[in-house]
């Protein structure tokens, strides 16, 4: 930022450089499972990749998802739409089916639908409510369920893509996320793709 004769001229941002479209369009629909990481390769050599399930090169993921989520990633080699599902301002919905621990109210949910304040800001309004648990696959290893207290699914559909938002979304109202399952990013869900499994979009 630099001042000239009195006005402020800020320095203008330099755009994301978005990988441009080499051959034929691939879009790749992957229903991840717990405990892989969301990229081809790792360091450590020791965790589970996406190169353990997805055998077709020149595709990447168009965002993220957390080591411990489950559920739909989007992979391609079109740099436009990798950029299109990331970036927030393109406002691509998210839909997740999200297990809490407890039994959250209305008024709950409420603060969720308002936006509630996180540490870096305060998220967008979201679409949230209960549904009937989902005919899902078993996660290994299972939740850790308390017999005492009842779990709650909840949907929950956001524009936003904030670092492990939707766990702390429900953390800030009183209910942890146990388990959390993303359905489908924009037009694409992963109905009729079993975990672990993957599909090429037409």
């Amino acid at each position: 930022m630099k001042k000239n004769n009195g006005y402020t001229r800020h320095k203008a941002k330099p755009k994301a450089k978005v990988k441009p479209l080499i051959g034929e369009r691939k879009i790749v629909l992957f229903n991840k499972p717990f405990d892989v990481l969301c990229q081809f390769t790792d360091e450590q050599q020791q965790r589970r990749t996406l190169k353990d399930f997805i055998n077709i090169e020149g595709v990447y993921a168009a965002g993220r998802l957390d080591r411990d989520s489950e559920g739909l990633l989007v992979l391609t080699n079109d740099g436009q739409l990798q950029h299109q599902i990331a970036n927030p301002s393109k406002k691509t919905e998210k839909t997740y089916w999200v297990q809490v621990e407890g039994a959250p109210q209305e008024n709950d949910l409420d603060k969720l639908r308002q936006g509630v304040e996180l540490k870096d800001g305060i998220t967008k309004p979201a679409k949230v409510s209960v549904m009937t648990a989902p005919k899902v696959w078993d996660r290994i290893p299972p939740i850790r369920e308390r017999a005492a207290i009842p779990t709650t699914w909840l949907e929950i559909k956001i524009t936003e893509g904030k670092n492990r938002q939707v766990r702390r979304m429900t953390a800030n109202i009183g209910y942890p996320t146990l388990r959390l399952i993303r359905y489908g990013i924009g037009q694409w869900n992963i109905d009729n793709i079993a975990n672990g499994e993957y599909r090429l979009e037409p």
